[in-house]
């Protein structure tokens, strides 16, 4: 599979991604798109760029597509952000797309739409109308919704959120979370080979564990992340049997001082914890499936780990507000919380409720579906938007 080159770019839909999270859940659309005969640009950016964070721009090479634009922005959320504007203002002037696919809530992506609609290049916004209240993301995920003009949303709640914003209802289209269509269908890892791939052996009951900063907290992240680890001790100090395979945090703040705690934690505990700046999506999926339940506050605890069948920790305020199945169990951010949690969502009954909940999120053939409704759009430049008024009932 490729996209096109930077000389072949007329009528070419760019996806633009920052993250390994994000390229993970945009991959089968571009591949869709692609497959029905599309020119596909990816734009990536930030993490994606940057070593400490993986170099994760290697996997979306590794999926077939050469980036049509690296922009580089380091720094804070502000300068990032700042210089996600102008890089991809100039990348848009450059290369002329005839929109640009935004996924969710990230910083950068302020920047791309920013960007994207002072060069007049069309937005498509994948889950808008989501609610995380622990975190900015809420805030700049509304802000790409009023700037985009097709929505592309996870459910019908969501949609609904969209339209009492002042979104016109027939550009506000239910998908379903495509990150659920991952988990049916990525080929998965077997054990011997997931563990050759992290150097380590599987031998246990396995958590699949990611904590991000919640940055509205008032509780600084360092100590988020403090607390969390000491709550997976407490467990894994109970019980000989459990595994921690542990992810870095995305860089909503300087992660540096929560990976040192990462770090000591895997010096304490040997062969019982594994931490990999990026699992990829390929290793993420087959590790789930291994998994005995996840922890954390990645958005995907609450989306796609409930169609594994295993529950989800939720820990602190970063999700709270977003929709969820039986198979999500909250928490607060202390160390005893984190422990009481975990000890919950490794019980029979909790393992029981996840092998059977419905996932909230999933729609069969959401790629397909996004691609359906991004080639009924009429993309011009600098489109109309109208606000839709909800008459008063």
């Amino acid at each position: 599979m490729t996209n096109s080159s930077p000389s072949e770019q007329e009528g070419m839909i760019a996806i633009a991604t920052g993250t390994r999270a994000d390229w993970g859940l945009l991959s089968p659309l571009a591949t869709e798109l692609c497959r029905r005969g599309h020119k596909v640009g990816v734009m990536a950016t930030n993490m994606h760029l940057r070593a400490d964070c993986g170099h994760t721009v290697d996997e979306i090479v590794r999926d077939g597509f050469i980036p049509v634009a690296e922009i580089p922005a380091d720094g804070t959320p502000a300068q990032i952000a700042a210089a996600a504007t102008a890089g991809f203002a100039a990348a848009f002037g450059r290369l002329h797309p005839c929109a640009v696919v935004i996924l969710g809530d990230r910083f950068e992506m302020l920047g791309v739409a920013t960007a994207a609609l002072l060069c007049g290049v069309p937005i498509i916004h994948i889950a808008g109308g989501t609610v995380s209240e622990g975190a900015f993301d809420d805030s700049i995920r509304h802000s790409i919704s009023k700037m985009a003009n097709l929505h592309l949303t996870e459910t019908e709640r969501c949609r609904n959120r969209l339209i009492a914003m002042g979104e016109q209802p027939a550009q506000v289209i239910t998908t379903g979370a495509i990150g659920v269509e991952n988990v049916l269908k990525t080929p998965l890892m077997t054990r011997a080979e997931l563990e050759t791939s992290l150097d380590w052996h599987i031998t246990g009951r396995l958590i699949v564990a990611t904590l991000h900063a919640a940055t509205l907290s008032p509780v600084s992240p360092w100590q988020q992340m403090k607390e969390f680890l000491t709550g997976l001790e407490t467990v894994m100090q109970r019980y000989e049997d459990i595994q921690i395979l542990l992810t870095y945090p995305n860089n909503d703040v300087d992660p540096e001082p929560q990976i040192a705690l990462l770090e000591e934690f895997v010096s304490r505990h040997g062969d019982r914890v594994c931490l990999v700046p990026s699992l990829g999506r390929v290793r993420y999926m087959s590790a789930l499936h291994l998994a005995s339940a996840v922890a954390g506050n990645s958005s995907s605890g609450l989306v796609e780990v409930p169609s594994v069948g295993i529950p989800t920790l939720d820990v602190g305020i970063r999700q709270a507000g977003r929709e969820h199945g039986p198979s999500v169990w909250h928490c607060g951010p202390t160390a005893a919380e984190v422990a009481e949690g975990l000890e919950y969502v490794l019980s029979e009954r909790m393992q029981a409720i996840a092998a059977r909940c419905e996932n909230p999120y999933a729609c069969p053939h959401t790629a397909s579906l996004m691609a359906d409704a991004i080639e009924k759009f009429d993309f011009r430049p600098y489109p109309v938007k109208k606000f839709y008024e909800i008459e008063n009932q």
